[in-house]
């Protein structure tokens, strides 16, 4: 065997620095993922970025895009979720994937992508770390934890040229430690049986593509797709009482008890009026001494 040079010995084990987080496999992905008649269309993946969404979003602003360009990175260094939230996770800890597609569908049938991707990921990771998951309306994904539920993903979405980025980001390994707060988790501290991040990627873009596949056949109808169904069966924000955060420091506190036609959560409040909610931070209420806390 030729001995590599020292430079090289030096790169290699900042890649597998950790034993117990290898990096990801971009080739056998590649050949995986990327075959004729499927959406992927390219994948890269990369040491380190901001933010797989923000390049994303530029490279297709450049028109350097093409619908189902793939972007992962083993780290992000400025991650972002709703509201422009700020979160971070140690290298090769979870999964920090961008998706870029370009919907035929109606455009005000379009905010249904997030939720889509929530569903999308949701089934993924029942199925390939054998965890249950549910949905908090409208991004986040739980998973329990010491029978808490606990955030361990999310999903944002932005417009970018003639498409939509989706953002898709989990935590597979990150220990109790590791967590940006306490009440988030991993796939790890929820018991996941498989926490080799390969085939978990390609479980949640396989999952994707099959019910984007589905939504864009119907020209995006939810109910006709069943989406709207299958949402609703595994969010855990509806039949609860939640206080929803809304744009101008509004907000508002009633049952969640339903979620209707266009992907917004139904209110109903104690005066008999339901209310559609179509942006806002959702906080599930807990009982709690005199109330709800």
């Amino acid at each position: 065997m030729t001995p590599q040079p020292p430079e090289n010995r030096d790169k290699d084990a900042g890649r597998w620095s950790d034993l117990s987080r290898p990096p990801l496999n971009a080739g056998a992905l590649r050949r995986a993922l990327l075959r004729p008649g499927t959406l992927w269309s390219a994948l890269d993946v990369v040491p380190v970025t901001g933010s797989t969404n923000s390049d994303l979003v530029a490279r297709a602003a450049a028109g350097e895009l093409s619908e189902g360009a793939v972007l992962v990175a083993e780290e992000q260094s400025a991650a972002r979720g709703r509201l422009d939230r700020r979160w971070s996770a140690p290298p090769r800890s979870g999964l920090f994937v961008s998706v870029y597609l370009t919907p035929t569908v109606p455009l005000a049938r379009w905010g249904w992508l997030p939720l889509l991707a929530g569903v999308a990921t949701a089934a993924a990771l029942s199925r390939s770390a054998g965890v249950d998951t549910a949905l908090k309306w409208p991004n986040d994904v739980l998973v329990t934890v010491d029978g808490v539920e606990r955030k361990a993903g999310g999903i944002l979405a932005e417009r970018a040229a003639d498409g939509v980025v989706l953002g898709i980001g989990l935590n597979v390994s990150l220990t109790a430690d590791e967590l940006p707060v306490p009440t988030a988790a991993s796939l790890a501290l929820a018991g996941a049986r498989n926490l080799d991040r390969d085939p978990l990627l390609r479980a949640v873009l396989r999952s994707l593509e099959h019910w984007y596949g589905e939504w864009q056949a119907v020209d995006g109808d939810p109910a006709a797709c069943r989406l709207q169904e299958a949402y609703a069966a595994g969010c855990a924000t509806l039949g609860r009482q939640v206080r929803a955060e809304l744009p101008g420091d509004r907000s508002l506190v009633g049952e969640a008890v339903a979620l209707d036609a266009d992907g917004r959560l139904v209110l109903a409040t104690p005066d008999g009026v339901q209310h559609p909610v179509d942006a806002g931070d959702i906080v599930h209420l807990r009982p709690a001494a005199g109330g709800y806390a």
